[in-house]
């Protein structure tokens, strides 16, 4: 398409991050965000007062011809439907992640994509902070990685909404059909793929502890995760939703073998946060300069837009893929143990 005009956007589900975040990012980014498919009316009077159209599914939307790319930000079961709409109508589309609610949803949706411009809305990748660390680990700023250790926590409640909008009613992340999982599946991944951007290098063990200790839902609040590449580099996270908010909940670190890389309230939907680099030999530490006012979803949809574009772009269907599948076989192993 032509360099000229701005990417012009649909949304297919219309929730809270897509409202809150992407639109504003696809906007920031400058992109022009023109439709949404979404059968809840709630959703579409949002959009319409917002001065977009409005369908009630992902087909008349594609049919309109009015959109460039396509983002996907329904309930994780419901991916493949919209993904496939836009892979048959020729538009490139931006799926969240995880890719799918199981892995056969993933793999049929890894097929349905093959030779078709697709990425997975791992937005902490996209992060100018976390871009920062993974050059300064690829500069020498650590010496050899010795472990990332992660811990990326909230509060979501069985009956949780963002603004209270669905209060009374059941947060499909707490069902098991329409997420696939609870915490784990929905946190966990973004940090498995942080991990290999700043190493560089995939992980290729992972084990995972579930935890239902809180909230009396029928998946997990929270879990442990553990792993290494195949270099050696150790990896740990603990993700959550039974962490109270104003708590300490997102803190990530790469160790070396010359220093420590500190990260703090960067994982997350916003821009800021800090990062800081502590000197294995002296102690000093110094901070790490990165883009604070730029979003993780700004930052995604300019990229996706370069992927519409051909432009060269990191977004790949066979990493995701893999790291799906040994996610999900750490996870089914976690399961009878919860």
């Amino acid at each position: 398409m032509s360099d000229v005009r701005p990417v012009r956007w649909g949304i297919a589900g219309f929730g809270w991050v897509a409202r809150d975040y992407m639109a504003p990012g696809i906007e920031a980014a400058g992109g022009e965000l023109v439709a949404i498919a979404d059968p809840s009316a709630t959703a579409q009077a949002s959009a319409m007062s917002a001065g977009l159209l409005a369908h009630d599914d992902v087909e008349a939307m594609l049919a309109a011809g009015d959109i460039d790319a396509l983002y996907v930000a329904t309930p994780n079961n419901l991916h493949l439907a919209p993904v496939r709409a836009a892979v048959r109508a020729g538009v490139p589309v931006l799926c969240e992640k995880p890719i799918a609610a199981t892995l056969s949803q993933a793999e049929e949706l890894a097929t349905c994509v093959t030779g078709h411009v697709y990425g997975t809305a791992f937005d902490q990748r996209h992060h100018p902070a976390h871009r920062a660390m993974a050059d300064a680990i690829r500069g020498g700023a650590i010496g050899r990685a010795i472990a990332v250790r992660i811990v990326y926590a909230c509060w979501v409640d069985p009956l949780w909404s963002p603004d209270g909008a669905g209060a009374g009613t059941c947060n499909w992340r707490s069902d098991p059909q329409s997420a696939g999982g609870g915490a784990v599946i929905d946190l966990a991944l973004h940090g498995l793929d942080l991990a290999e951007l700043l190493l560089g290098e995939p992980l290729d063990r992972l084990h995972i502890a579930l935890q239902r200790r809180i909230h009396d839902y029928a998946v997990d609040d929270g879990g442990m995760l553990c792993g290494r590449t195949a270099s050696g580099v150790l990896f740990q996270s603990h993700v959550a939703y039974n962490c109270a908010e104003l708590l300490p909940r997102r803190r990530l670190e790469v160790l070396g073998e010359a220093g420590l890389l500190v990260a703090t309230d960067t994982m997350g939907q916003t821009a800021g946060g800090c990062v800081t680099l502590r000197d294995g030999r002296t102690g000093a530490e110094t901070p790490l300069a990165f883009d604070a006012e730029l979003s993780p979803f700004t930052a995604q949809a300019a990229a996706f837009a370069a992927a519409v574009r051909h432009r060269p772009h990191d977004f790949s269907i066979d990493r995701d893929l893999r790291l799906m599948r040994l996610f999900d076989a750490a996870y089914q192993q976690a399961l009878p143990c919860r």
